[in-house]
């Protein structure tokens, strides 16, 4: 009998899909098959929508030592014998309808991506966004992700280093919380999710499996939703603790050389992590659920396959290692049971104490349709486009009152009221901390260090979805060019709208295009990633988010920038411009014209090769030891940059630079490719010299020194009161009676 409207809808199965079920396996599939189509063939696992897309991404370099999309995670050589592992994920619709615990089991999803391949976790960073913080329930929402985020990852001995907090009014009830996790490994020491050959053992080790997370992948992460109090059993409940133990004695299992393989029991649980390791395998597998441990009675073999109950992982061992591999799990006081065995019949077949429930070809399950849809440019999009922002009208408001109230919005003040509840000097690897562009990790034993920074501007995408995905990854790769390291390798987490919609998938489609191309640009090649579709809420789509993170490699750990203004009287200079142009085009997009003026219009610009260039000079100036800061000028323009870095270093600036064309556009647009260094007196003809072999314009803009920000005639104001609008305005933003730092909300 077919299943019912309902029972598909609940699986994210379409008609079509159904139809196709039916042809290719020649039967109606019984109800655990059908779960089992419904999250392997769901888009959160299957990526429907978004792989023939993604197949445009540039995915080969020297370093990469596993193929994207091929393992947990992307892993890249770095020498010394040593390989990173990182991966960006998403847990968006679990975050809105329980942010502690889905955030929480973001967290801890992630991180188990890394260590099944044998790395050690060494970095957390995030990127959320949230509705505007002037809603008791936005407020919540935020509240509820930062504690999550922070609690977990404290439990684990994780340190957090950096990420992003944006607000905006497209992310009101559909909040993103997207999860980056970074690992080393030795280079030969990598373990697969693989089944290996026929005869293994599967073993199920850690938490007992419950009910909470069921149809998490497919009706959760893989469809729209309106009512979020039907949705609450699919959020996951995680345990920290027992994750920490899991880590151990994983990366001891690691070390012992007696893995086949290791998988992580992730969106589907079960379902998922044996059927794909056995399709890496070749093999077919056997799981008889009756072996399963568990926490609730009375629960069907359906149940336990689709469950996401967190902390599992699923190792494969060779009949001949079991007894040692148990030994090993035992001393961490680690439940573990044998579940299965892979087989050589390429079926999946899941018994329940003899009794077989389901049984099915592991090819079909991971054969999933793909759709190449056609997208269709929205007709609004043209008309913001081709706003003309020369009629912007320039603010009665004050340089200095902009500013202070730029510096206090929500989206540019400090982050220290997050951040703080983060450890992220655990491990002891950390030099530079959060708060910068780029945290500075080093790697032990060697002289070596790594740069890390999360990036993505909403705003521009949703005004250009081509331009925004280009600055996406410039941005990302700009962050860590300005502590002098050098982009290797990239991890995105593509968050958009419902890809059925012509309108959506162009935005997706465009924006794959053109990070495909900055990507290309800068030899940093993306070897991981998460796609985060369906994000929409009350019949709106949030801005198409793509959220890069870069990875960037140091030589010499030691030879490092920071933003902050360190040396009085040192000479500070824009690299990327000869001049401060005030043009009206800066405006797009911009921080300051949605603020002040309260429009999102204007087309963004950027030129790949200019910020390429850019990029280089500011590295080699850092390797060379020329400039004593370096920092990104991006959200709120250059007025906010340099009071930035002044806040950073507790010391003032004072401009000489002359102005070209409106204020507004010189001191808070957003024109790409620019990036503010300070330098010593005596070694600004060296770095002319290095900008001009490079082909990189620049522009003197002043001096560093005083107690005083002043931008020439136009603006001058006391740097503690640029350092106390900066300083609390988030905290002043979700403040109130239903603050957002309450308990756990």
């Amino acid at each position: 009998m077919p299943p019912s409207k309902e029972t598909l809808e609940a699986l994210a199965i379409s008609d079509g899909e159904y139809e196709a079920i039916v042809e290719r396996l020649g039967r109606e599939p019984n109800e655990v098959e059908l779960g089992l189509f419904g999250s392997l063939w769901s888009e959160h696992c299957a990526y429907k929508h978004s792989k023939p897309l993604l197949r445009k991404l540039p995915n080969t370099s020297p370093r990469m030592l596993v193929a994207t999309g091929q393992e947990n995670a992307g892993a890249v050589d770095i020498g010394n014998g040593l390989a990173v592992v990182m991966k960006i994920e998403s847990h968006n619709h679990p975050s809105a309808i329980e942010p502690y615990e889905g955030a929480a089991t973001g967290v801890g999803g992630i991180v188990r991506d890394i260590f099944a391949m044998g790395a050690r976790p060494i970095a957390l960073l995030n990127s959320l966004r949230f509705g505007q913080p002037d809603t008791a329930r936005n407020r919540y929402l935020f509240g509820g992700v930062v504690a999550g985020i922070s609690e977990y990852g404290n439990c684990i001995g994780i340190p957090n280093v950096g990420g992003e907090v944006v607000f905006s009014d497209s992310y009101a009830d559909n909040p993103l919380v997207n999860a980056m996790c970074v690992g080393i490994v030795p280079a030969d020491k990598l373990i697969s999710a693989t089944t290996g050959a026929p005869g293994n053992l599967l073993m199920l080790v850690g938490a007992d499996t419950g009910r909470d997370g069921i149809h998490g992948a497919s009706g959760l992460a893989s469809r729209s939703f309106e009512d979020d109090r039907e949705l609450r059993p699919a959020v996951q409940v995680g345990n920290p603790f027992l994750e920490k133990v899991l880590i151990e004695a994983c990366l001891e299992l690691a070390e012992s050389g007696r893995l086949v393989g290791l998988q992580d029991l992730g969106a589907a649980g079960l379902s998922t992590s044996s059927i794909e390791t056995a399709d890496k395998g070749g093999t077919g597998i056997r799981i008889d659920v009756s072996k399963v441990a568990r926490r609730e009675s009375g629960m069907t073999p359906y149940e336990v396959m689709l469950s996401e109950s967190q902390e599992r992982m699923l190792v494969v061992v060779a009949p001949d290692d079991a007894s040692e591999v148990t030994k090993i799990l035992d001393k961490w006081d680690l439940h573990a049971t044998v579940i299965g065995e892979s087989t050589g019949d390429g079926d999946v077949s899941i018994q329940d104490e003899g009794h077989e429930h389901g049984r099915l070809p592991v090819g079909l399950l991971t054969d999933a349709p793909l759709y190449r849809l056609t997208g269709v440019k929205p007709r609004w999009l043209t008309e913001l486009q081709d706003f003309d922002l020369n009629q912007v009208p320039i603010p009665e408001e004050s340089p200095a009152d902009i500013l202070l109230r730029l510096l206090a919005s929500p989206n540019i003040a400090s982050r220290l009221s997050v951040y703080r509840q983060y450890d992220h000097q655990v491990q002891t690897n950390t030099v530079v901390a959060p708060g910068g562009d780029a945290a500075v990790l080093r790697v032990k034993g060697t002289s070596m260090g790594i740069a890390l920074a999360t990036d993505g501007n909403g705003r521009k995408c949703y005004l250009d979805p081509h331009i925004g995905g280009m600055i996406a990854v410039a941005e990302a790769c700009r962050n860590v060019s300005t502590v002098g390291a050098t982009p290797i390798a990239l991890t995105d987490c593509l968050n958009f709208g419902n890809p059925e919609k012509p309108e959506v998938y162009y935005q997706l489609e465009e924006c794959v295009k053109g990070m495909s191309a900055a990507s290309t640009a800068f030899a940093a090649p993306v070897i991981s990633g998460n796609v985060s579709l369906y994000n929409e809420s009350r019949g709106r789509d949030i801005y198409p988010t793509p959220i890069i993170g870069a990875l960037g490699l140091l030589e010499d750990v030691s030879a490092h920038a920071t933003m902050a203004f360190n040396h009085e009287g040192d000479i500070v200079v824009l690299l990327g411009s000869d001049e401060v142009r005030g043009d009206a085009s800066s405006l797009a997009g911009s921080e300051y014209l949605e603020n002040v003026h309260d429009k999102v219009v204007g087309r963004p610009t950027i030129d790949l090769d200019l910020e390429a260039a850019v990029q280089r000079v500011c590295r080699k100036a850092v390797a060379k030891g020329m400039v004593n800061s370096a920092h990104d000028c991006s959200d709120g323009g250059l007025a906010v940059a340099l009071a930035e870095s002044c806040i950073a270093g507790n010391i003032g600036f004072t401009g000489s630079f002359a102005m070209h064309g409106r204020w507004d556009a010189a001191l808070f647009g957003e024109t790409e490719s620019r990036i503010v260094v300070s330098l010593p007196g005596d070694r600004l003809t060296q770095l002319e010299k290095l900008c001009s072999d490079e082909g990189v314009p620049t522009v003197v803009l002043g001096r560093v020194g005083g107690r005083r920000l002043t931008l020439g005639s136009d603006l001058d104001v006391d740097l503690g009161q640029v350092e106390d609008a900066w300083s609390g305005g988030l905290e002043r933003a979700v403040g109130g009676e239903d603050g957002a730092f309450g308990s756990r909300l």
